[in-house]
């Protein structure tokens, strides 16, 4: 899963960028509002983190040129607003503007990566937070993956895959929509680096569950039958 950071103090933002990208998610950070809105109209992104104090153009008024593009790239994504102004009026006009959450400087790190895991399951209409597809189990809240109930050792690139493709299970996924989602920038990632991803992941899940390839296209997660007890 991919997140841009929109933040003008560099001690916090890159104290947000290492902890989400431990947390196995790719993080791009700029420090103007005319970047951030340059990046969320260009780039597929799954959350943007939003301070509204930035400088050369407002946090508001990014979001609000963000929510005012109906079609296209990003037009759903979810916003979670990152800011010190606390006040009831900029909490009020930040959620009208369209953003889905609200947080306030000072702020505990692990509330902040729960909310975003929270806004990125809403942003997949709502996904429950432990997603079954056979004897393969992902919980989207503390992010793991198991199979046969046994938990998998996978890699922060592993677990973003697989978080994409089970979120998406029984679609296509294409390779260049998992560089958009995996890959931040700076990344020299080719969809041929998607490939051997992929052969590590396919290598640790199956036979508990299949990954299909479509040539030339993309990649698919199988949907298997309910395992004993499931619903």
């Amino acid at each position: 899963m991919r997140i841009l950071i929109a933040e003008d103090d560099p001690v916090l933002a890159d104290g947000l960028c290492r902890s989400l990208r431990r947390s196995g998610y790719a993080v791009d950070h700029v420090k103007t509002g005319t970047e951030a809105d340059t990046a969320s109209g260009t780039q597929q992104y799954d959350l943007l983190i939003l301070d509204l104090g930035l400088p050369r153009m407002s946090g508001h008024e990014v979001l609000k040129k963000l929510r005012a593009r109906t079609a296209g790239v990003n037009a759903k994504m979810p916003v979670l607003i990152l800011t010190a102004m606390d006040g009831v009026e900029d909490r009020v006009r930040g959620l009208d503007l369209g953003a889905d959450d609200y947080m306030t400087k000072p702020f505990e790190l692990a509330e902040l990566e729960a909310r975003v895991r929270a806004l990125i399951r809403r942003g997949f209409a709502g996904a429950p937070t432990l997603i079954q597809n056979g004897a393969l189990s992902f919980d989207a809240t503390g992010r793991m993956a198991y199979l046969h109930d046994q938990p998998l050792e996978l890699s922060a690139r592993e677990l973003g895959l697989l978080e994409i493709l089970v979120q998406r299970a029984g679609r296509l996924v294409s390779k260049e929509a998992l560089v958009q989602h995996l890959c931040e920038w700076g990344d020299e990632v080719s969809t041929n680096a998607i490939e051997v991803y992929v052969h590590r992941l396919r290598k640790k899940i199956e036979p508990g569950a299949s990954i299909a390839t479509v040539r030339g296209l993309g990649y698919c997660l199988e949907k298997a039958a309910p395992q004993p007890g499931q619903a």
